[in-house]
C-alpha cells in the first residue's frame, strides 16, 4: 500500500464532524475521496486516494465529477492535475514524506545524525497522554499568534480519535503529536521552549516517535510542508531525516 495522507482519512472526518462541518465519502470509480462541505464550499484536499494506477485521463474525469453538486468545490489534489475545467487558484505545496522501512539512523544527513548524538547523552523524552495534549495545544497556539502562522483549530486537534494520537513529551518543555491511520502517519502538531531548543529535544523525539511507528507497522511518516524560502531552517530539519520531497497539485477551483 502507498501512503494516504491524514486528510483522506477516517481521523479527519470525525474530528472535522466534531468541529460542525459536514463530511462525506465520494467513491468515483477509481477511487474515493473525503469531502469537507461547509455552507456552500466543499474541499476535497490530497485526495481522491486512487485505486491502483489510473490514467490521467480518468483522473482528470473522476475530479470533475466532485463538482457535480450546488456548490463551489475546491480540490488539492495529492499528485499534479491540469485540464479543462480545473482552475488553479493556490501554487503547489511540497510535503516531506519519510520511508520508515529502513534503517532510520543510516539514513539522516551528518549534520543531522551529530546533533542528534549530543543531544541524546543528555535528553529523555517519552510517550504521553490528553494532559500532555493538552498542554500542547494550548503552547502551539501561543506560537501561532506569536509567529503569525496558521493552523487547523484546537477544537479539531483534541476532537481527533484519541487511538489515532501518539504523543510525545519532554518535561513538560517539548511535545510532538502524530495521527496514525493503518501504514501511514502525519506529524500533526509539535512545540519546543527555548531549553528544549537548546538541548535539541525534537531531534531525539522524532526519531524516537518514527522508530516506534515503523515498530507498529507504519510504513510512511508525512513530515508536513517544506518552505525553503519561509522557514529554510524547518525545511533543512524535515529533510535531514532522509524524508524525500513530494510535489501536490495546485488546490484548484473544479468546474461542473
Amino acid at each position: 500500500m502507498g501512503f494516504e495522507p491524514l486528510q483522506q482519512s477516517a481521523a479527519y472526518a470525525a474530528a472535522a464532524s466534531a468541529c460542525g462541518a459536514r463530511t462525506r465519502w465520494l467513491e468515483l470509480g477509481c477511487g474515493r475521496a473525503l469531502a469537507v462541505e461547509r455552507g456552500p464550499l466543499r474541499l476535497v484536499s490530497r485526495g481522491p486516494v486512487w485505486e491502483g494506477e489510473p490514467a490521467p485521463a480518468e483522473r482528470h474525469r473522476a475530479i470533475r465529477r466532485l463538482a457535480r453538486w450546488p456548490g463551489v468545490t475546491l480540490v488539492t489534489a495529492g499528485e499534479e492535475v491540469a485540464g479543462f475545467g480545473l482552475v488553479p487558484l493556490v501554487t503547489p505545496l511540497h510535503h516531506a514524506l519519510w520511508d520508515l522501512s529502513g534503517d532510520l539512523r543510516a539514513g539522516l544527513a551528518g549534520k543531522w545524525r551529530n546533533r542528534l548524538v549530543r543531544a541524546e547523552a543528555a535528553v529523555r523524552v517519552g510517550r504521553a497522554g490528553r494532559a500532555a495534549l493538552e498542554r500542547l495545544v494550548a503552547a502551539e497556539a501561543a506560537q501561532r499568534r506569536a509567529r503569525g502562522y496558521r493552523a487547523l483549530p484546537a477544537a479539531f486537534t483534541l476532537a481527533l480519535d484519541p487511538a489515532a494520537l501518539r504523543i510525545w513529551d519532554w518535561q513538560g518543555g517539548a511535545a510532538m503529536a502524530f495521527v496514525v491511520q493503518g501504514q501511514s502517519a502525519s506529524y500533526h502538531l509539535g512545540w519546543t521552549s527555548p531549553e528544549g531548543r537548546a538541548a535539541g529535544v525534537h531531534g531525539v523525539m522524532l526519531l524516537r516517535a518514527a522508530e516506534a511507528l515503523a515498530a507498529e507497522g507504519v510504513r510512511w511518516l508525512d513530515l508536513g510542508t517544506v518552505d525553503t524560502g519561509a522557514a529554510p531552517g524547518l525545511a533543512r530539519f524535515k529533510l535531514g531525516t532522509g524524508a524525500a520531497l513530494k510535489r501536490l497539485g495546485a488546490t484548484c477551483l473544479v468546474l461542473p
